[in-house]
């Protein structure tokens, strides 16, 4: 890993760690957003929690800082929204810009630029109205997994065997208001790679007793397994880190973030979506990759914030 930009905590200024939001995913914004504040006070950084209640506009008001250290989840924190206020109010942050943020919490857009460019990834069906059921089930068979594309933290997500429980898992994620679509099933093992600046972290590979990697196996499950090192040759490996910086760089993410996808049972790398802020709790994946090559949690928030200087 390359050396530290930044050697002395002053020269990150007075930082906002923003973190809360009003999305889905607020609860845990707020678990990464705490540990990120202690893990930058540890570091000596004026580093100030900011719990975004309604809007950045209003939590920023009234105070000055130098950068932000962006923490939120989902959306109004990772679809380009917040990352489009902190531009026009001058303010260096953390992370992916406006479009690569808004591309990629998108996960239907993602899935068209990453085929567009040649890049594998499961078949899907948008649906929209009760009618398309028939479609998908004709298109994709069986089983499925059915999405709202503007959640995060697999909220909304559930399986599908058939086209009654179809019809249910879509009624399901249309609640949240937002282009919903099913997505062939794939049979395989799941993996995740944490991007850190041009760098590929080392890859993770996840197993869970779930039927997939749900919200419950993420954050509350004591069952889940994360295996690091994954595995794999380490031809393989290099592959997928290479695969990964790829895919990011398909929808222009930067910074950091993290890129989901599996090994289908043919040996094909299936991608499956990209995190532009990702989870900073003791049960996630991209510390627990950086801990494996020797980044304590306090560097690795350290070489996060050095992302805030473009």
């Amino acid at each position: 890993m390359k050396p530290k930009q930044i050697i002395q905590a002053e020269a990150f200024g007075r930082v906002a760690v923003l973190m809360g939001g009003s999305a889905a995913e607020r609860e845990i914004s707020l678990n990464s957003g705490h540990a990120v504040h202690q893990a930058l006070l540890a570091n000596k950084v004026n580093a100030i929690a900011v719990d975004v209640t309604t809007n950045a506009l209003e939590a920023l008001e009234n105070t000055s800082f130098d950068r932000v250290f962006n923490i939120i989840h989902g959306r109004g924190g990772e679809d380009g929204v917040l990352q489009a206020v902190l531009d026009s109010l001058k303010l260096p942050y953390t992370g992916s810009d406006v479009l690569a943020s808004a591309l990629s919490m998108d996960k239907l857009r993602t899935k068209l630029c990453w085929k567009g460019a040649g890049l594998s990834t499961p078949n899907w069906v948008l649906i929209q109205t009760e009618s398309d059921i028939e479609q998908c089930s004709a298109e994709l068979g069986f089983p499925v997994i059915v999405k709202p594309a503007l959640e995060g933290s697999s909220l909304g997500m559930s399986r599908a065997e058939n086209k009654a429980e179809l019809l249910t898992a879509w009624q399901m994620a249309a609640k949240y208001q937002c282009d919903v679509y099913a997505e062939s099933w794939v049979q395989g093992q799941e993996y995740t790679v944490g991007i850190l600046g041009a760098e590929a972290l080392p890859v993770i590979r996840l197993e869970t007793p779930h039927v997939f990697y749900d919200f419950d196996a993420k954050y509350r499950a004591d069952t889940t397994q994360y295996h690091c090192p994954a595995g794999l040759t380490e031809k393989r490996e290099q592959e997928l880190a290479n695969l990964a910086l790829k895919a990011c760089k398909v929808v222009g993410v930067t910074g950091w973030g993290r890129v989901d996808l599996f090994i289908d049972r043919q040996g094909q790398a299936q991608l499956i979506e990209v995190n532009t802020v990702p989870g900073m709790t003791d049960h996630s994946l991209v510390p627990m990759a950086a801990k494996q090559i020797g980044v304590s949690f306090e560097e690795l928030v350290w070489r996060i914030l050095e992302t805030s200087f473009k």
